[in-house]
């Protein structure tokens, strides 16, 4: 369930939660008995005009089929369910603590009531002249046998030949604007502002950029360029990619469908639009897509059924896609793929289902499989659990081209909350992990929460930088975790040199054991740090971080593996008013002695990506809507725009024509409950602030 209206209380529980719940109602074999009499059809009515219309339907679509959360009908539910959930009255409570998913346990207990016999209705539980009620759910039985686990095949790697995506195109290229990114490209980025290549700028993940015109004397001055609307109007996290005055960007999913845009970077007025339509797929955390990359004369960006697809830079032609794993039972693809040497580089999403996370690498010019690394490690997990024990990377990695490794985070063992059927230190998941970039093969890793019960997964993406202490230079990597220290580690080795002071609050009892009854912590579920890139200037020696503060409740419960179902063994709330704590907090982290510099507050936690200019400028956004400038130095907001929708999507910038421009994406977060949107904000200088054009 959720509330498509703001919320002043977000929760972190995931709305595909009720997945593992609802699949009790649809099983096979269920007797007369069984399905009929428990509700009266006057409280489905009710339950589906009354409530799941305005608090469900907006996750779960109109009719069940599920959206940005799982469908509550169909093959789904035809599965054998847990035997903890025997009953109408352990669903209730279930969804009456857990739903909505932005405000669990604020309806009444009528709405749950009502909501509860309309899902029964909708799968193949009869009406009956009895209304259900919190006394007699425990009598309305609900079939609740035990399933044997059934073993996933391997997925399928073939090309995948069903129907191309639309395109339309609009206008030519701008003048002797040449897409095709090339490696000598990516390897001068650093040096070379006008361009953002890649998810973070430069294989360094620092999202730093040398950029200048717009400082901190006349960041008060930027103002809109251009507002350009997509029509997908959805949690909006992706970062654009900007190649000599193209400007590429997708969106969210959308009614299973995305779309890939080429702009003018400089106007905002379309090049071309590609619409992918998606197959199946089951997700967690929204209908999101962080980006795509150019390279080669392509377009590459991954798709939430599992797909990897090309795109011709110039045109936006479909010329081929790869299925790199199975959809149907758990994975998905939410990150911005990486590029180096005639190779797309990614990683996989699904860590609340019962699967395994990988890395792979691909041609980037025919999308054959290179290689492919399993994240989990047979001999740290108790018997076969590590076949199904998570250990996802969606977030971008960084890439050592000196080193040839790459570089990246791993998110939560599975069961999130539930360890003991996966003793042991369930390596290689909440880890930082460097493989070599042409094999595949682990070079190194730092695992900063072993056998992790509260999902604290390492999901921040992996910064490059290097460390100055003792009068040496070290190179390094850091990560923001969700366990709220910055771990920086020696990049050569894995080896760690210090991690930070804490960067959000912790409570006493950090790291106690979630039980069946609830324990409240700090940090939270989403952290500290969730997925938001963090920036790093090599100016001030700061990492600058986007973090929270979400006080919240952890249990446990049993989990089983049945195929294609959430498996969390947990569950995770915010606490409710009075002693509720949401707040967020930019930090800027000093890498040579971790100390923190400075933090700035704000009212909301935020979640969506930092960057820092050599103007001595962060820019982040907020939930609230606010685009933000602060001073690098002093955390001291000196400018912001308000874009309606949550600007939770990391900023860039880049320059056309001697002109410095700022980009972002506002359309909201699922996550949090952001107001959503579907805007990409483009600004500058006006020419009389030193926004014209160089002579």
């Amino acid at each position: 369930m959720s509330d498509p209206s703001p919320s002043k209380r977000s929760s972190v529980w995931r709305a595909a939660t009720v997945l593992g719940a609802l699949a009790l109602l649809a099983t096979g074999g269920v007797t007369s008995a069984q399905t009929s009499g428990g509700y009266t059809q006057a409280q489905a009515i009710a339950g589906q005009q009354l409530v799941y219309a305005s608090r469900c339907a907006t996750c779960h679509g109109v009719n069940l089929q599920g959206g940005a959360g799982p469908a509550l009908t169909g093959p789904a539910f035809k599965t054998t369910i847990n035997a903890e959930y025997k009953t109408a009255g352990d669903l209730y409570r279930f969804i009456s603590v857990q739903m909505p998913a932005d405000a669990p346990g604020t309806l009444t207990s009528r709405q749950y009531l009502d909501v509860t016999a309309f899902v029964l209705s909708r799968n193949g539980y009869k009406a009956g002249k009895t209304p259900l009620t919190v006394a007699n759910a425990d009598k309305v039985k609900l079939a609740a046998a035990r399933s044997k686990v059934r073993r996933r095949a391997a997925p399928a790697l073939e090309i995948d030949q069903s129907a191309p995506p639309i395109t339309k195109v609009f206008s030519g290229l701008p003048p002797g604007a040449n897409v095709s990114s090339s490696d000598s490209m990516f390897a001068a980025a650093p040096t070379s502002p006008a361009d953002w290549l890649v998810n973070g700028r430069t294989y360094a993940n620092d999202r730093y950029s040398p950029l200048t015109q717009v400082d901190t004397t006349n960041v008060a001055s930027l103002t809109p360029v251009a507002i350009v609307q997509t029509g997908f109007t959805a949690s909006f996290e992706a970062t654009p990619i900007v190649v000599n005055g193209v400007m590429y960007v997708s969106t969210p999913v959308v009614n299973n469908q995305m779309k890939i845009l080429a702009l003018n970077a400089a106007t905002g007025s379309r090049i071309w639009e590609t619409t992918y339509t998606l197959t199946q797929f089951l997700i967690c955390c929204g209908p999101v897509n962080r980006g795509v990359v150019v390279a080669y004369g392509y377009v590459y960006f991954l798709t939430l059924d599992d797909r990897l697809v090309a795109l011709d830079a110039r045109t936006g032609k479909f010329l081929w896609r790869v299925k790199v794993a199975d959809p149907t039972v758990g994975y998905s693809e939410t990150m911005t793929p990486q590029v180096y040497d005639g190779m797309i580089l990614i990683g996989s999403a699904g860590g609340e289902w019962a699967i395994s996370g990988f890395d792979a690498a691909y041609n980037a010019r025919t999308g054959k499989q290179i290689w492919r690394w399993s994240a989990t490690d047979p001999k740290t997990f108790a018997g076969s659990s590590y076949k199904s024990g998570g250990g996802m990377n969606w977030t971008t990695p960084a890439l050592d081209t000196k080193l040839g490794l790459l570089i990246f985070s791993t998110g939560n063992p599975n069961p999130d909350l539930y360890g003991n059927n996966r003793k042991g230190d369930n390596l290689y998941t909440d880890s930082i992990v460097a493989l070599d970039v042409h094999t595949g093969k682990l070079r190194w890793y730092y695992q900063e929460v072993k056998h992790d019960v509260w999902d604290y997964d390492a999901v921040s993406p992996v910064v490059l930088f290097d460390v100055h202490t003792n009068g040496q230079t070290i190179p390094a990597a850091g990560e923001a975790g969700k366990v709220g220290w910055f771990f920086i580690v020696n990049r050569a080795t894995g080896k760690l040199i210090r991690k930070s002071a804490p960067y959000v609050a912790f409570s006493a009892n950090m790291f106690s054991q979630p039980t069946a009854a609830g324990v409240d912590m700090l940090p939270g579920a989403n952290g500290g740090a969730e997925w938001s890139p963090p920036a790093y200037s090599p100016v001030t020696h700061d990492v600058y971080v986007l973090a929270m503060d979400q006080l919240m409740k952890f249990q446990t419960h049993p989990a089983v593996n049945v195929r294609g179902q959430l498996r969390l063994g947990s569950a995770f709330s915010n606490i409710a008013p009075p002693h509720a704590l949401q707040d967020g907090r930019l930090v800027a982290i000093n890498v040579d002695t971790g100390k923190i510099d400075w933090t700035h507050m704000t009212a909301q936690p935020l979640i969506g990506g930092a960057l820092a200019t050599a103007g001595g400028l962060v820019f982040m956004g907020e939930g609230n809507g606010h685009f933000d400038a602060v001073d690098a130095a002093t955390g001291k907001v000196l400018w912001h725009y308000g874009l309606g929708a949550g600007v939770n999507a990391p900023p860039i910038t880049y320059e056309v024509g001697g002109r410095q421009y700022v980009a972002v994406c506002a359309g909201g977060n699922f996550q949090l409950n952001y107001p959503l949107g579907d805007a990409i904000a483009i600004f500058a200088l006006p020419p009389s602030s030193g926004g014209g054009m160089k002579m």
